[in-house]
């Protein structure tokens, strides 16, 4: 089965055999994130989560994404205070629905609910929220949480068809971006795309009349303006070099 595994350990099948007396105890601490600099997201989360990340694409071919960028070190997530807080106000689904997750059979027909069970709020003595009752049924919690992941898989597959559309349309384009680090060390952020605006300004009319049609071009535009908030990611680094950095940064974005 294939998992998108990132801030995943531990993962297995949920069952009330192994998981019977199982709860989860949730809470603000995202320490689990910490070492992730992207993570994908969805399309019907563009409006909500251009306000705080730059949204940007990765992956080749079919398998392209958005994602947003959340460090410019390859184990590093700046929007994880110290204190594991999340310092934004938008969390991405990505995140939200984590321990859990689907895993998908190989010929992408049969979804799992799967575990993670490395994650501190799993226990065996009742904190939290039970996965089964007494009966061994599924509770309404665990219910709650297969359809968020239903609900997040369907998005998942609209997200995909939005952007295996933009491919076609040849709108990609490579991009990097220059950092200057608080110590002074640069680093480059390379490997994702952009929607290229002469590309977007050639395009016929009609195919630009279809995206606005399927909103596709209101996405696109919250793209395109989330880039601003490149610097937004360096004001988590250690004062007093962010500021100075974030400016480095805005001036060194490159196509």
């Amino acid at each position: 089965m294939a998992t998108q595994l990132l801030i995943y350990g531990q993962v297995e099948a949920v069952n009330k055999q192994r998981h019977v007396d199982w709860s989860i105890k949730a809470g603000n601490n995202y320490s689990f994130a910490r070492q992730v600099n992207s993570v994908p997201l969805m399309a019907v989360e563009f409006p909500n989560a251009a306000e705080d990340y730059s949204i940007v694409f990765a992956g080749n071919g079919d398998e392209v994404l958005p994602v947003v960028v959340m460090g410019v070190r390859e184990d590093e997530n700046l929007y994880v205070a110290e204190d594991g807080s999340w310092n934004a106000n938008y969390v991405p689904a990505f995140i939200r629905r984590y321990p859990f997750v689907f895993a998908s059979s190989d010929d992408g027909n049969t979804l799992t609910l799967c575990l993670d069970e490395n994650y501190e709020g799993c226990n065996q003595e009742g904190r939290g929220e039970r996965l089964f009752d007494a009966d061994g049924e599924q509770t309404q919690y665990l219910t709650k949480v297969v359809d968020f992941l239903q609900d997040y898989q369907s998005h998942y597959q609209r997200t995909q068809a939005f952007c295996q559309k933009l491919n076609e349309l040849d709108l990609f384009e490579d991009m990097g971006a220059k950092f200057t680090l608080p110590s002074g060390e640069e680093r480059t952020l390379t490997g994702f795309k952009v929607i290229s605006r002469d590309k977007l300004k050639a395009m016929p009319q009609e195919e630009l009349a279809a995206l606005m049609a399927n909103d596709g071009l209101e996405l696109i535009y919250l793209h395109l303006q989330s880039m601003r908030n490149l610097n937004k990611v360096l004001q988590n680094m250690p004062q007093p070099a962010a500021a100075d950095t974030a400016a480095s940064a805005e001036a060194d974005v490159q196509h």
